[in-house]
Order: C-alpha cells, then structure tokens, then sequence
C-alpha cells in the first residue's frame, strides 16, 4: 500500500501531465461543469468582501467566478500541481480577474492560519485526497467560525456515462482494475452520506446534500473522444498501456457508444454529481 506521500507524488506528476489537455478543452469542461459550481455557490453566501479559499483548483473554478462576487474581498486557489494553477492563473489574467492568488499545497496541509477564511470550496477534489477526514479537519480549522465549506463529488459510474463509455471501450483492450473504495478514485464517494460523514467528523453543523445534473456537451462524437482521451486520468493512464492498433480499436468502440447521444447535431452525454454543504460552529453556539 503506498503511503499518503507517494499517492501526492503521483497525483502531483498526473496532473501536470494532464494540464495541457485541461487548458485546450477549457471551454467545454467549464460548460459541463458549470451547473456545479453555480449549485456550489449558492449555498456559500458570497458576500462582496470574502475571503475565499479554493481547494484542488485545478484551472481555476470555481474560485474564478467567486473573485467575481467578492470585489472587495479575495480569492485563494490551492492545487497540488504548479502546472495546473498556471492554467488558473492565465484564465485569471485573461478574464480581468485580479484579486485571486495561487498556492501550491496539499490539501491536508494547509500553509494558513485558523479561522482565516469566510468560505471554503472542493469541486471534484475530494475523492483523490489520500485522508479525507485530515482535510476536512484542514479546512474547518481555516474557516472563520459560521464559514461555510461547500464541495462536489461524482455519483456512481452507471448515472456518468459521459466518462464510462470511454472507460468501457477502454476495458475492451486495456486492463482497468476495478476502483479500490479504499484509495484516490474518481467514484470513491459516491455513496450518499459518504463525505456528509467526513463533515460531521470535523465539527461542522447544518450539513446537507444534493444532486446536481451535468451534460457534457461536444461537436461530434470525435471531438468527445478527442476531449475525454486527453483530460481524464483514468482514461489517459489507461490509454499508455496499449500499442497504437488498441487505441483505434478503443476509439472505435467509443465512438460507437458515444453516437446513440447525438441530437441536433451535437453529443450529449449526461452525468450526475453531488454537492455537500456545512457550516462551522460559530464560537457563541453551545450546543
């Protein structure tokens, strides 16, 4: 079993590998995921001057449209790779937002002090952190006393064919284990109440949960397989085992699946995810 350090290490070297991919579909993994990050924040209250703290940014959201909100407030974006915060910090730039700045860090080892910040955000995060109840604890410590922490995860694999079909064709050629329930995996908190769980472990009150539709939309069924072959680990790492011959076949047999979703001369392929909302216990509540 590898241990907390070398899990990191691995991710930290996965997604600098998959940065480029995540900056040249930008676009469209920002549409997909963009009714997340506005259930996301919603329930976190923005107010003109918070001070945010993004976890696992990656490209940048949605910490991004936070800055936004909070003018006169600011925006921290946390990842562990260097590389993907540049993508953030390029978007930033590009969209005239300036009150954001990037620390590279593990989640389970914030460089901040307590009750620092008025809101805490985890899109897609959660699921890869090697202890999740040691982050959690991280970020109940940074949040000020009635903070929020809001974050998203993805339901279980049969309501997310936009990335099963992929992996299925994938399975035809490659060996894909099956996900360890026990280690970083896209799925690993499917389970409802999973991270519900880790919030209430780490003192947080008024926690609930919801579940949030996505679409992940492409121009054809080659452009779907283009995009998921180059942003989505799973498929990425799994793609390195096969000869080029493997590959055409995989893609084939995607392309295939992903075809029953065309409509209006568009692919469209759904998927589910679930937000969790908690409060921290504010100093004067005794219960």
């Amino acid at each position: 079993m590898p241990s907390a350090d070398e899990i990191r290490d691995g991710q930290r070297a996965a997604w600098a590998g998959l940065s480029a991919g995540w900056e040249k579909w930008d676009s469209i993994i920002m549409e997909q995921l963009a009714p997340v990050s506005a259930a996301m924040i919603e329930r976190l209250d923005i107010a003109e001057d918070q001070r945010h703290l993004d976890i696992a940014s990656g490209t940048g959201e949605p910490g991004l449209t936070v800055a936004r909100l909070a003018p006169a407030g600011g925006v921290v974006l946390t990842d562990l790779s260097a590389e993907m915060l540049d993508v953030a910090a390029r978007r930033a730039s590009t969209q005239g937002v300036a009150n954001v700045e990037t620390t590279v860090c593990s989640a389970d080892d914030l460089p901040f002090d307590d009750a620092t910040f008025d809101s805490v955000s985890v899109r897609f995060g959660y699921m890869f952190f090697p202890d999740m109840g040691e982050a959690t604890a991280e970020f109940a410590h940074v949040l000020k006393p009635g903070g929020r922490l809001c974050s998203s995860v993805w339901v279980k694999p049969e309501e997310n064919p936009w990335t099963t079909i992929a992996m299925q064709a994938i399975a035809t050629e490659a060996v894909v284990p099956p996900p360890d329930p026990d280690r970083p995996n896209m799925f690993r908190c499917a389970a409802p109440g999973y991270v519900s769980a880790h919030y209430e472990g780490a003192g947080l009150r008024d926690v609930a949960e919801w579940d949030v539709a996505v679409e992940l939309v492409t121009d054809s069924p080659v452009q779907y397989w283009e995009m998921i072959s180059e942003h989505v680990s799973l498929a990425v790492a799994a793609l390195q085992q096969v000869d080029e011959a493997a590959r055409e076949r995989i893609r084939a047999a995607a392309l295939a699946q992903v075809s029953a979703f065309e409509q209006d001369g568009q692919v469209r392929v759904p998927g589910m995810a679930r937000c969790i909302v908690g409060t921290k216990q504010p100093a004067n509540d005794v219960r």
